[in-house]
């Protein structure tokens, strides 16, 4: 069993693993005739493969009661995935590096402030969605195409936030 304390999310900590998505940390430019700002390429699309392309997604995930218990994660060996929150959703990020096998000591866990999103990078293992405190909607942009994305790797993990 492995036991996480899940720890602030900055961009610096989550780089090996994938992009932080913050408009509050971003380079941004007026559009639309000065009506909209836009913050601009935030993360990195990976569709990897023949006919592959990029979906758009909205997923609604229930909360988790803490501490979190895991029994596997998972990865899309195709293509990045990325979740951000619509309504200030915190949630819990817990990712390995990629690679067949997963080493424990490589296991890390975030929480997000709820205005963070997360890209995982091609191969990145991850838990599934898990929102915190209520009911969580989030934009969701992966890759659809030909080809077995979603592997599972078993581990048991169990989660909890700092006091």
């Amino acid at each position: 069993m492995l036991n996480l304390t899940a720890i602030p999310l900055t961009p610096d900590a989550f780089a090996p693993f994938g992009d932080v998505i913050d408009a509050r940390s971003s380079a941004s430019f007026p559009i639309n005739a000065g009506r909209t700002q836009r913050h601009h390429d935030l993360a990195q699309v990976e569709t990897l493969g023949e006919r592959a392309h990029t979906l758009i997604n909205i997923f609604v995930s229930q909360p988790v009661s803490l501490p979190l218990e895991l029994s596997f994660l998972e990865r899309h060996p195709l293509g990045s995935q990325a979740f951000m929150p619509l309504r200030q959703e915190r949630f819990i990020v817990v990712v390995a590096p990629p690679g067949e096998i997963i080493q424990p000591e490589d296991v890390r866990a975030f929480v997000t402030d709820g205005r963070q999103g997360v890209n995982y990078r091609a191969g990145t293992w991850h838990a599934i969605q898990s929102v915190l405190e209520r009911e969580g909607e989030f934009l969701v942009v992966d890759r659809g195409g030909e080809g077995n994305n979603c592997e599972e790797y078993p581990l048991k993990i169990t989660v909890t936030l700092r006091e």
